[in-house]
């Protein structure tokens, strides 16, 4: 498989929101009390263990051969980045990891996990979002500058806005404000550079945010993708498929996508059984814990680069 790597041409980009990836330990400082052992969802260590072995299992079944980098939403701290890349079912799968440290109240974060054989980070930073009146604060945008085994150059940011809690529209400001984070940092790279853009929005394709995105000749190649089981979207609200993930890119790499599709593989959906059809599998359906893996499926990219 490794050798494999080497020899493809083709580069995978995964994006996962992870559901709550949280540890069983407290972060100082964070309202994370809910996924202790004592708290609401008695989040014990086998129930954490079983977590971070079906989020590798669900990373493992996203393409034939490992994806070379993915992008992670809903990861608590460094130790369960340590524990995905080392002591689980991707223990031998040779993942290094850069995330963010946010302030966000609960503690949650972005990562990107990278292969070294295909995937050289040149350089990171974290990208803040200014609160804005009467806003919770949110997570950083991690940004990664990195270059492929093919020689590409290739600019990677990481991206959780904040939630629609309260309504789209009364909420929708705060997802404009991490665009024009974004938009002022995409203003100091090249109009000719190959960029990636990706992670849960937190907004559908055709939202005021994605919109000014697409102002600047971004390209969202993942808006009508869907997967070979039935799912039309990565995440399913009242019975309804939507897409709050997204993959954006730069025109010239648009020339390079290959393919896109949703992993929806049957043992990632549970029956829903208020609506019919299937729905992700998750790991809690309100505070009763089930063995399932997240409220989203990932979002899978090939590009054919040079």
């Amino acid at each position: 498989m490794f050798l494999s790597i080497l020899l493809s041409s083709f580069f995978t980009l995964v994006e996962l929101n992870c559901e709550n990836l949280f540890d069983t330990r407290h972060d100082v400082g964070k309202e994370d009390s809910e996924f202790l052992p004592e708290g609401s969802r008695h989040w014990t260590s086998t129930k954490y263990w079983g977590k971070v072995n079906r989020i590798g299992q669900e990373i493992l079944s996203c393409s034939d051969e490992l994806p070379d980098l993915v992008a992670l939403i809903e990861v608590e701290n460094d130790s369960v980045l340590k524990d995905l890349c080392r002591r689980s079912l991707l223990r031998n799968a040779g993942y290094q990891y850069l995330m963010t440290e946010s302030p966000d109240l609960r503690g949650v974060d972005v990562a990107l996990l990278y292969q070294p054989a295909s995937f050289r980070p040149l350089c990171y930073d974290y990208i803040e979002v200014p609160p804005l009146p009467d806003m919770r604060p949110t997570r950083d945008i991690l940004y990664v500058q990195g270059c492929s085994s093919s020689g590409d150059t290739l600019h990677v940011f990481v991206v959780h806005s904040p939630s629609r809690y309260g309504g789209e529209r009364a909420s929708r400001p705060n997802r404009i404000q991490v665009v024009l984070q974004l938009r002022k940092v995409l203003s100091m790279i090249s109009p000719h550079a190959q960029v990636v853009i990706t992670g849960d929005f937190n907004d559908y394709c055709d939202s005021p945010a994605l919109m000014d995105l697409y102002a600047l000749g971004l390209q969202n190649i993942t808006c009508q993708t869907k997967g070979m089981h039935g799912a039309l979207g990565t995440y399913r609200y009242r019975g309804e498929w939507h897409s709050l993930d997204h993959v954006l890119v730069s025109p010239i790499l648009c020339k390079k996508v290959d393919s896109t599709y949703i992993n929806d593989a049957p043992f990632l959906l549970e029956d829903e059984p208020q609506y019919g059809g299937k729905r992700p599998f998750r790991t809690f359906q309100g505070y009763r814990y089930q063995p399932g893996f997240s409220d989203h499926l990932p979002l899978v990219v090939r590009f054919k680069l040079d």
